[in-house]
């Protein structure tokens, strides 16, 4: 080595090399002249990240996902700079409006092109804009039908979106599907498709979409949140804790994107990433409904943050009355009305060798305040002792499914007007009904005459303990005839037997 050569080593100095998000975002820019656009998707993202706020790189990186078919991706950037990064930058609407129209979205093509040339007449893009209105508007009754369509989108994804909060899946399922099929990329209604086949129990079905979406939409989020999810409640824990891994490296930009992360997170316990999120919704304004509220509580609770957890809850309480009574301080009480359950809590029952016992728990479910909590607990997905009555019990109380087993719930609800609160006393009795109820099952006979039925377990019950009663007295107080009593009765034993 030259002495020259050594000296200029021992006067100069490594200077690191951080890439900026202008560096990342002018390597985005010449890919996208070359036409690499994946290449410029990548570099524009990386810019993004570095910095967020910047909306020419939010513009540019939308007009490559429109480039590359990802109109959804591109409108949630384009809305983002509008509504939160620059909302001056009126081109936006422009862009906003080709990809509505490449998407079907008429009405809110529209919305957007007169928006545009409203707000900027001699803009860069008029002559372009101008064109797409005479194209939107080339035929005025087919463009109304196509907006009376989307008004029919709107009301439909509305009405599926009650129908799932309410329980009613198998109604939810019927409507989705045909807002799939008259809009194959409209990804919100298979994701909540996937939910309500989840909900009945059909978990194959379930993955299938979500697999179908991530297929045709790669990397959508909801889709990626529910398959953890979905994996969660059936004890997939390998492939949850790859997910989370996944997942906690997203840095999400839309608030609906930060909302379905974070409650995703809460659903399975993960509530150090949930209140990060959430919290940081809150912290935005971010005016979110009560399933908002209810995860963010929870997940304060569960983070040690119980004034806030508590301040939380009540703004719940004011959206959702319903609601009093499950809060997450008091979720580990174990007092299902009045029950004395001196063998464990009903999910004990539910995991008991016996399937009399595990229909006795879930018509204990039916009747509890925590119902919901415990009917889309993980412990319920994961329990395989389950026989084709206890799914048919579960569809009944989830989603009003008739089956069957509405006949033994009916009986016994006629029991709870009479033997509540349930002590291990009277529990006795409802063992005894879901016990004929098995035996009955097996004989292909259905529970038709339910008074009738329900009279002589109570009779054959109280003779078992000994207890004075007779025919007349319990033929009475469910208004048939002494002689449909004797009747059921010897159906009873016989079962019994």
């Amino acid at each position: 080595m030259s002495r020259d050569a050594k000296a200029r080593m021992d006067k100069g100095k490594i200077v690191s090399f951080i890439p900026t998000g202008e560096y990342y975002f002018k390597k985005g820019i010449k890919a996208y002249h070359r036409r690499d656009f994946l290449k410029a998707k990548k570099y524009l993202g990386r810019a993004l990240q570095l910095e967020p706020g910047e909306p020419m790189i939010a513009c540019q990186l939308a007009i490559v996902s429109t480039e590359l078919g990802e109109f959804e991706h591109s409108n949630r950037l384009l809305h983002l700079i509008l509504e939160d990064l620059d909302h001056e930058m009126v081109e936006c609407h422009y862009f906003l409006a080709n990809n509505y129209a490449h998407m079907g979205f008429f009405k809110d093509a529209y919305h957007h092109t007169v928006t545009y040339l409203q707000m900027d007449p001699d803009g860069d893009f008029t002559e372009d804009a101008e064109e797409l209105l005479e194209l939107l508007a080339f035929e005025e009754d087919v463009v109304e039908d196509e907006l009376y369509q989307q008004d029919d989108l709107i009301i439909k994804q509305e009405q599926a979106r009650d129908l799932l909060e309410t329980g009613y899946f198998p109604k939810a399922i019927e409507l989705l599907k045909e807002v799939v099929e008259e809009y194959p990329e409209y990804w919100s209604a298979y994701n909540n498709l996937a939910l309500a086949y989840f909900y009945l129990g059909k978990t194959e079905k379930a993955e299938a979409i979500l697999d179908e979406v991530l297929e045709r939409n790669p990397g959508n989020l909801h889709a990626l949140c529910n398959k953890m999810v979905f994996a969660y409640y059936q004890g997939q824990t390998e492939f949850v804790n790859q997910m989370l891994e996944s997942l906690m490296k997203i840095q999400p930009l839309l608030s609906e994107q930060k909302f379905k992360l974070g409650t995703s997170f809460a659903l399975v316990g993960e509530y150090e990433q949930a209140f990060l999120w959430l919290k940081k919704l809150y912290k935005t304004g971010f005016d979110g409904d009560s399933p908002f509220y209810y995860w963010l509580s929870y997940s304060a609770h569960y983070t040690g943050h119980e004034n806030f957890a508590k301040a939380i809850w009540k703004k719940l309480i004011e959206l959702n009355p319903e609601k009093e009574g499950n809060e997450p301080w008091l979720a580990d009480q174990d007092q299902v009305n009045g029950f004395e359950d001196l063998s464990g809590s009903i999910f004990q029952k539910l995991e008991s060798d016996y399937v009399e016992e595990r229909l006795f728990a879930l018509f204990l479910t039916s009747v509890s305040s925590k119902k919901e909590e415990i009917i889309t607990s993980k412990r319920l997905f994961q329990n395989h002792k389950f026989t084709t009555l206890e799914k048919e019990y579960i569809s009944l109380i989830r989603s009003g499914k008739t089956s069957a087993t509405a006949d033994a719930q009916e009986i016994a609800e006629l029991f709870y007007e009479t033997y509540q609160p349930i002590g291990t006393v009277e529990a006795g009795l409802y063992l005894m009904l879901f016990s004929v109820f098995v035996e009955v099952s097996k004989a292909g006979i259905r529970l038709k005459n339910k008074r009738a039925w329900a009279g002589a377990v109570e009779y054959v019950w109280h003779k078992l303990r000994s207890e004075k009663v007779s025919q007349q007295d319990v033929a009475k107080r469910y208004a048939i005839s002494p002689a449909t009593i004797g009747k059921y009765v010897k159906l009873v034993n016989e079962f019994l037997n």
